[in-house]
């Protein structure tokens, strides 16, 4: 059976920090993707990337079976890319895709209510920091209401000057 160098890089730097049954994730910097793609380059371990139908809509994706393998989507549930530095984070470096129970953001919202212990579950993070992301969130849409409010009556302020 071949070797998975992907889990070389991903394993986790400290074995003793083994509390909950899942490992943390994992992010690898842009210089340490390149190093990764130039090693598996020179032996020759990439495979070519062939253009072929992938889902753009919410409609193309709704229908196809699950688990579902297009982590470059935004939705995926296995891997973020951070727009700014470029770097990688894998939420489950012990997993491959398909080894997922959740794979898709919207499949989740759709669903409708969980608790915080199901969304840290699906999301491999724990129940204090979805309760925290949770509270920022709600702190955004507020603000960007009290904006949207702001803006209405700047709105209906001219009209009925005019």
């Amino acid at each position: 059976m071949k070797n998975n160098n992907r889990l070389k890089i991903l394993k986790n730097d400290n074995p003793g920090s083994e509390k909950n049954d899942s490992p943390r994730s994992r992010t690898l910097s842009r210089k340490q993707l390149t190093q990764e793609h130039r090693r598996m380059k020179s032996q020759g371990e990439l495979l070519h990337i062939i253009d072929s139908w992938h889902p753009v809509s919410r409609e193309d994706c709704h229908k196809m079976p699950r688990p579902c393998l297009y982590v470059s989507c935004r939705h995926h549930l296995y891997l973020d890319v951070n727009p700014q530095t470029g770097s990688v984070k894998f939420n489950f470096p012990d997993k491959e895709v398909w080894e997922l129970e959740e794979t898709c953001a919207l499949d989740v919202a759709e669903r409708g209510g969980s608790t915080l212990e199901e969304v840290g579950q699906i999301m491999n993070l724990t129940r204090e920091r979805i309760r925290q992301i949770e509270i920022k969130s709600l702190q955004k849409i507020e603000e960007s209401s009290e904006e949207d409010n702001e803006y209405q009556s700047f709105a209906l302020e001219d009209l009925s000057e005019s």
